[in-house]
């Protein structure tokens, strides 16, 4: 099946139609350029990344760009989510007196994932942007590099060394064993792990819910009818169970954020 062919919807194919099921694969998330320059290709998961980034940035502007006293309902419903994350995430993780001048960065890097997340219920878009794993490693790399640069800054080399390795002289023999896993597991293994957290929940997500959707259309046809219902009440509970996972998916990213920010700026004993 060619990219073109990725929804049910784009195709006239029903059970007992003489054609088999057009089975959603990774031909889901490719997508023709819609204009490329210099090389650079332009599709739409960069095009729901920059409308998605317009929308953050224009809705926080227009909720305090004139700040009121007493807030009207955009006002409201900003500082409702910014101090969700200020005091849910960052004062939780990191304390408010070192917390506080990540608050902004947390915020951004919260929302942005959630909206991207987002796109994947929002008619027309119907698409999770975090599902194309560049997307995710990008944002995964950004963090690495604060986390990185801010142990270093505080520790200095020694210091981020053993920040790093979990340097511990009361482990004795197996010292050298554990400093090489910790720091494998730290500068290696953690970017990727925390791209691949969000990547993964998306990816899977929209497959079932492209899943669910195909089978919705490919069995209205005759007896399947039945069984088109069903699965159309199945796409139904999924995009619920979505709209719950990326709320999560955003969550649990930026609180690994924090986390790892905690043990940049952890005193090292």
């Amino acid at each position: 099946m060619s990219a073109d062919q990725m929804l049910a919807f784009e195709t006239d194919c029903h059970i007992f139609d003489g054609c088999g099921f057009p089975a959603p694969g990774l031909h889901s998330f490719i997508f023709k350029p819609m204009f490329t320059i210099g090389g650079f290709e332009f599709n739409k998961p960069i095009l729901l990344a920059l409308v998605g980034t317009v929308l953050i940035v224009g809705f926080f502007w227009a909720a305090f760009n004139k700040p009121k006293l007493v807030p009207g309902k955009l006002q409201m419903v900003g500082e409702a989510g910014y101090d969700f994350v200020r005091r849910g995430v960052v004062y939780e993780t990191l304390g408010k007196r070192d917390g506080e001048k990540y608050v902004p960065f947390v915020v951004a890097l919260f929302f942005f994932v959630w909206v991207m997340n987002l796109w994947s219920v929002i008619p027309l878009a119907q698409f999770p942007v975090t599902s194309i794993f560049a997307f995710p490693l990008g944002l995964a790399l950004v963090v690495y590099v604060i986390w990185v640069g801010l142990t270093f800054k505080k520790h200095g080399f020694v210091g981020a060394f053993k920040n790093f390795t979990g340097y511990d002289k009361s482990l004795g023999a197996v010292l050298p064993l554990v400093m090489v896993i910790e720091l494998f597991s730290n500068l290696l293994v953690r970017p990727f792990t925390h791209a691949v957290r969000l990547f993964a929940n998306m990816f899977a997500g929209h497959m079932l819910l492209v899943m669910f959707s195909i089978a919705s259309w490919y069995l209205l046809n005759g007896i399947g009818i039945a069984y088109a219902v069903v699965s159309f009440g199945m796409t139904v509970l999924m995009v619920a169970f979505e709209l719950f996972i990326q709320a999560v998916q955003a969550y649990v990213f930026v609180l690994l954020t924090c986390t790892y920010l905690q043990g940049a700026l952890a005193e090292h004993h």
